[in-house]
């Protein structure tokens, strides 16, 4: 891969990272829960405010960095540290994202749902784009490759139980940070477990093709 190409992909997957966070920010407006990954970091911004969405999601990205260290130790390529400084890019755009979308009026419970599907399709087009980019995975993926090539187990099985552990982290958080109560996580969380991948699909179906012609 040339050096025109390598920059090609890497100005693609930033431009993935501005969609993935603009659609998690969409979700959250919707207060209908967030994606499984960034639905740890979500339960926290809503419990200790005086950190953003988006600084918890830059915490939650580098502790998920932390863990692939730990469980590749030497086999952990440093290629694989710029997901540092991608990490915060990341959660700068969600906040950006937070303040495009707060003039967005949401007074009903289908315009909330509206929110999350938009959200949806907006953070699917965005992996879809870092998918085709192909030049570094996300600290999540990241996470859960290390675990499947450690375990020597396949990467979509170890995803589904990542994303499971996830979501049952943020519940028990919530609970044991809200009196007993669930807070930031809800359908829109189930319907985003459930439809990401499938607009990734779609997208990445669509999309692969005229995308790789402009980057080779």
């Amino acid at each position: 891969m040339g050096r025109s190409e390598t920059a090609k992909r890497y100005v693609l997957f930033i431009i993935s990272l501005f969609f993935s966070a603009l659609g998690v920010a969409f979700t959250k407006h919707g207060e209908l829960g967030v994606s499984p990954i960034s639905s740890i970091a979500n339960v926290m911004s809503c419990r200790f405010t005086f950190f953003t969405l988006g600084t918890w999601l830059i915490i939650w990205n580098c502790l998920l960095i932390l863990g692939q260290i730990l469980i590749l130790r030497s086999k952990f390529q440093p290629i694989q540290l710029l997901q540092i400084p991608l990490s915060f890019l990341f959660g700068w755009f969600t906040d950006l994202g937070m303040q495009i979308v707060s003039f967005i009026p949401v007074n009903s419970y289908l315009q909330s749902l509206g929110m999350v599907l938009v959200g949806i399709l907006i953070l699917g087009f965005g992996v879809s784009l870092s998918v085709i980019a192909n030049v570094i995975m996300n600290s999540g993926e990241a996470f859960v490759k290390a675990i499947s090539d450690t375990l020597h187990k396949e990467f979509g099985n170890v995803k589904v139980v990542f994303d499971v552990m996830c979501v049952l982290l943020s519940l028990v958080a919530s609970l044991l940070l809200f009196n007993f109560t669930i807070v930031g996580t809800r359908e829109g969380t189930i319907l985003s477990a459930l439809l990401t991948g499938l607009v990734v699909k779609f997208f990445n179906r669509h999309l692969r093709n005229p995308l790789e012609s402009i980057l080779h």
